[in-house]
This record gives C-alpha cells, structure tokens and sequence, in this order.
C-alpha cells in the first residue's frame, strides 16, 4: 500500500503582498550563482520581465535589499545578492523544513500528531487563547515534577509545572525565551475577595469584556503591561460574581495546566 504525501507550500508575505513564494526563491537562488536577472530567468524558466518585477518587489518589501542590481536592457544586467538576500533565503528553506515535518506527520497520524510546539515553530495559529513571550527566571527541580517561573513582563510573571522529562527535553534553563500558552477554559476569574488562598499564578486586573452565550461565558481581563487574559468560565458562575466591564477581578490558573513551547 502507497504512503499518503501531502504537499505544503509556503509563502512569505508583507503587508499583505507576496514577499517570497518556493518559484520566488528558486529564482534569487538563480541569481546569487548566475549574477545575471537574464540568465537566472533562463535557468528558472521565467520572463525576462517577470523576473525583474519579482526581485523589484522582494527589495520594496525588505527592510534593506536582497539585491543590488543594475539594469542593462535586453543584453542583460548584473546583480549582487546582499546579506539581507542570504537570510531571506536560508529563512524561507528553514521554514519550509518546518513546514515538511508538519505535512508528513498529517500524512502518517493525521491531525492528532501535530503537537503544539511544532505548529508554533512555523508561526501556525493554535486554539489556545492566552498566548504569553516569556523569559524563563527560575527552575525549580523536585523529584516527579519542575517548577518553571517565567517572567512575562517587568511586573507579570507566572509559574508552570512540567515533568523532569520535559525540562530535558525542552532544555529548559534561566535565560531561555520559551512561550506559555494557557487555554481559556482553564483560567478562573473571581472577584478580589473571592481568591483561593492556595492560588500560585495570580493576576489582578479589570474587566475589559464579557461575552454571555446559553451554557458559558467569555470574560477578557486587562493585567497591566499591555497584556490580557481571557476566561471561559459557566455563565452561571460570572452572573453569581456579578462580574461586568469595568469591574477589578483576578484570573487564576493552575501550574500544571501552562503549556510551554520551544524553538
């Protein structure tokens, strides 16, 4: 029985446009070794015209140049691939080999093999709604379990509790930038006075937004720095709390349920 393959294709954009495509690279890649818009378009099967227009709009895109060029009509001209050029490319081939993990683990497990950590390496959305870039301040080794501390801002840190396997294999260290993702159905929102004195990640801040729908409801709260936590809790439960906008409240949330991805 043949092995399912799936094809992913990826494609860099900026605001909104095209930056690089897989035909795109091929073509810069053409360029570097030939020094030549003509002969790289020849050697890639491109127009002259359209092979000019895509390297014009991979430099109006970059903050810097992929390229120096210099025009010489229909006898060709020359071009010069820059460090901004270099790193273009070797980006877009890393990510595509993200991307090629992806496709073959859909094609062997289906979606179930797909972990949150790979999808976030290619920039992938994922369900979880509470997102946090942190630093990781403190690890804290126990003989099951590892606190982890991570410092979100210069105010807001929060605390996670992962296996010694995971420490390992994440590489887990003071230092390391790692990204913390908490789920919104896990993250409780009470009044001031109705906080659990056991409570290990605590986050004082004010109702922004509260969503009811028939079984829950969705509440976002601001906790200073720019940052946001959003709760799903029963709508039974923020009616009893009496929660609206405007309103002080703390978003709670267990260590063991903060999922932390690695580059």
């Amino acid at each position: 029985m043949s092995q399912t393959k799936i094809d992913a294709f990826l494609a860099l954009k900026s605001d909104g446009r095209l930056l690089a495509g897989r035909e795109r690279i091929r073509l810069l890649e053409a360029v570097a070794e030939h020094g030549s818009i003509t002969k790289a378009a020849k050697a890639t099967g491109f127009s002259y015209k359209t092979a000019w227009e895509a390297v014009d709009a991979i430099n109006n895109l970059l903050p810097t140049p992929a390229f120096v060029t210099r025009a010489g009509g229909r006898a060709g001209g020359s071009a010069v691939i820059t460090d901004e050029g270099r790193r273009l490319i070797a980006t877009f081939h890393r990510l595509e080999g993200r991307l090629a993990k992806i496709s073959s683990l859909i094609a062997e497990d289906g979606l179930d093999g797909l972990g949150e950590t790979l999808l976030w390496t290619v920039g992938v959305r994922i369900s979880a709604r509470n997102m946090f870039q942190t630093e990781i301040v403190d690890v804290r080794r126990w003989p099951v379990d590892v606190e982890v501390t991570l410092k979100v801002s210069e105010t807001i840190s929060l605390l996670a509790i992962v296996t010694n396997s995971a420490v390992e294999e994440l590489d887990l260290r003071p230092g390391r930038r790692v990204l913390a993702l908490v789920k919104a159905s896990f993250v409780h929102v009470v009044p001031p006075d109705g906080v659990p004195a056991d409570a290990l990640n605590r986050f004082d801040g004010l109702v922004v937004s509260r969503t009811d729908a028939e079984v829950n409801s969705e509440i976002q709260l601001d906790i200073g720095g720019g940052k946001t936590i959003t709760a799903v809790v029963p709508r039974r439960r923020a009616e009893a709390a009496g929660l609206g906008e405007g309103d002080r409240a703390v978003a709670t949330f267990d260590p063991d349920h903060v999922i932390l991805a690695v580059d």
